[in-house]
């Protein structure tokens, strides 16, 4: 059956993180689609990827290959997470490590020593991630780029073969009123939309 995930990554429950999330899951559930939602931290996702893991026939924890199983099924990926550093959680870095793996995510084509350009796996036909950060969105692009767009557009959903990519920051969380917060999570539940129902 056609689903859609939703990963989430904010330690502190109630967080706005959470909000995001819960308005994500109800929103895309209202349009007739089914849900495959985890909160990494409620899940004590385990982030450290080992060596044995590197292997590509390594054996994998039933926990382990359950996300990844979902994850290269999946028609549709919505990524939750606060900017941290310029970066995602240590939680969710170290899902990516652990879910987004060869031959899940995607393969090297044959005789490629693993120095080319990998081909796609990813079967989702989109992906979109909510942000949230304290810093003004003039003085992110100014003083830092926006590292995450880089991140996830290019270094992560581009190279995993998912055509389509769409990201939403809100911010600044730490001073916004509850109308603005309202505000975004409507916001959000307008770009979810473009799921449209199978």
């Amino acid at each position: 059956m056609a689903y859609l995930s939703v990963i989430l990554a904010h330690p502190r429950h109630g967080s706005f993180n959470h909000a995001i999330a819960a308005t994500a899951v109800q929103a895309l559930e209202t349009q007739g689609h089914e849900v495959r939602f985890h909160d990494l931290y409620q899940e004590n996702f385990e982030p450290v990827l080992l060596a044995p893991e590197l292997q590509r026939e390594a054996f994998l924890h039933p926990f382990l290959e359950q996300h990844c199983r979902e994850i290269a099924q999946a028609q549709g990926i919505i990524i939750v997470h606060p900017n941290w550093w310029g970066q995602p959680p240590a939680i969710l870095k170290g899902w990516v490590d652990r879910v987004l793996r060869p031959e899940v995510a995607y393969r090297f084509r044959e005789g490629d020593t693993g120095d080319g350009v990998p081909v796609g796996l990813l079967r989702a036909e989109a992906a979109v991630v909510f942000t949230t950060s304290n810093t003004p969105r003039e003085r992110e692009l100014a003083v830092f780029g926006d590292p995450l767009e880089t991140l996830w557009k290019n270094c992560i959903f581009g190279l995993c073969g998912v055509p389509g990519f769409f990201r939403q920051n809100f911010a600044v969380v730490v001073t916004s009123t509850p109308a603005q917060r309202q505000a975004w999570l409507e916001e959000a539940r307008e770009m979810l939309s473009l799921f449209t129902p199978a």
